[in-house]
């Protein structure tokens, strides 16, 4: 079987190229052909024109429509995998797929297809009114990206998928991570039967060494609505105990920084894997709903817990009663995350208890094999339907 990956590149190596990259990678290794269509957005925002043409390919990219054109008639795949369009591929080139025939499943990474940002997100915290109205004004009327014309782009080309029904009439799967990205795609009106739950998976090592780490973890950017300020405050609280940072700062604050926490700036291979291993457990007080969060994977292959905002994809990855690998707290609750932390620094058998259900998680959910299954049964079921 052939799958022709689509996928327009953000301006910087992203957690979605990765995923692609993975996917591809996955595939290959299982006996599939792998073509791929990618164009990149790297360098386009750095000058007035660039941000232009980037508006204008949003609605519609006669480029990235010649570019589907000749890769359908070129490559003659059996099935089309859809990531993200914009800007220079644009949901326009959808139809051709169509016009050719040829089945597509539709990787839902976030929320664009309801949420002109992706996001369901303003002034860094959970917001759905574009979902609730049906239409994307609310991205224009609140200015959500802090550009009107980012935000009147962003908008227009929402609409313009919406109005010319190039994702329900072109998709034939829509493959969501998440049980809870499910939920609102069908609350915004795509047909249920369309769509599955797949979710982001890593490979998952046989075994690991138990340990209890000596400080507590924060994995992500430096950002508002990533609620590290919530951590730093707690750490504030608790002298007693670490708290390391492991980051890129995205813009500069005025926080105090008490002598209990660490910055280690941006980490990433050995270091990163060090950097869990070494850890008690991981702590993502996000103000926002996210997407999959890698972290509790990664985690997870440490045998490490980890705790998370009791919304959005957290909430069903890290679970609840018995079968939980971590805990919850009330979103945005500093008081309560204050105490989901203390509770389980203090507790070294609880974190190992839930670092071994976290491990199995991942073995039996997440690993690359279990989700390749998913996929396999999807993309084979595509092709027999079309074939047939």
């Amino acid at each position: 079987m052939k799958i022709l990956l689509v996928h327009n590149d953000y301006g910087k190596y992203s957690g979605e190229e990765a995923v692609v990259d993975r996917l591809a990678a996955m595939w290959a290794a299982h006996g599939y052909e792998v073509a791929q269509l990618r164009q990149s957005t790297a360098g386009s925002r750095e000058s007035l024109t660039g941000k232009i043409r980037g508006f204008c390919a949003g609605l519609y990219c006669p480029s990235g429509v010649k570019a589907m054109r000749e890769a359908l008639q070129r490559e003659k795949p059996d099935v089309v995998n859809v990531h993200n369009l914009y800007p220079f591929i644009s949901p326009a080139a959808l139809f051709e797929c169509k016009k050719a025939g040829v089945p597509v499943v539709m990787t839902v990474h976030n929320f664009r297809l309801v949420c002109p940002t992706g996001l369901f997100m303003r002034n860094g915290r959970p917001c759905e009114l574009c979902l609730e109205k049906g239409n994307e004004w609310g991205c224009v009327r609140y200015n959500c990206e802090r550009s009107l014309l980012k935000s009147v782009g962003y908008a227009a080309r929402n609409a313009v998928a919406r109005l010319t029904k190039a994702y329900i009439g072109c998709v034939d799967k829509f493959a969501c991570i998440t049980e809870f990205q499910r939920k609102k795609l069908i609350e915004a009106g795509f047909a249920a039967d369309r769509i599955t739950v797949i979710p982001n998976s890593m490979e998952a090592p046989a075994s690991y060494t138990p340990s209890i780490g000596n400080y507590v973890a924060y994995i992500g950017r430096l950002s508002y609505e990533k609620g590290f300020d919530l951590l730093i405050e707690v750490a504030r609280r608790h002298p007693e105990i670490a708290f390391r940072f492991a980051g890129a700062q995205r813009s500069a604050t005025n926080i105090e920084i008490p002598e209990n926490v660490n910055f280690m700036g941006y980490l990433h291979g050995k270091e990163l894997e060090d950097f869990i291993r070494n850890s008690r457990f991981i702590v993502m007080p996000s103000r926002c709903y996210e997407g999959f969060p890698m972290a509790i994977l990664e985690a997870a292959q440490y045998g490490k817990p980890s705790i998370g905002p009791d919304h959005g994809g957290f909430t069903e990855i890290i679970g609840k009663g018995e079968k939980a690998i971590g805990r919850l707290f009330i979103p945005n609750d500093m008081a309560d995350l204050e105490q989901q932390i203390a509770t389980l620094w203090e507790q070294p058998k609880m974190v190992e208890e839930l670092g071994e259900k976290a491990f199995r998680k991942l073995q039996q959910e997440y690993a690359t094999e279990v989700v390749y299954g998913k996929w396999n049964e999807l993309v084979e079921g595509l092709r027999l339907k079309d074939k047939g």
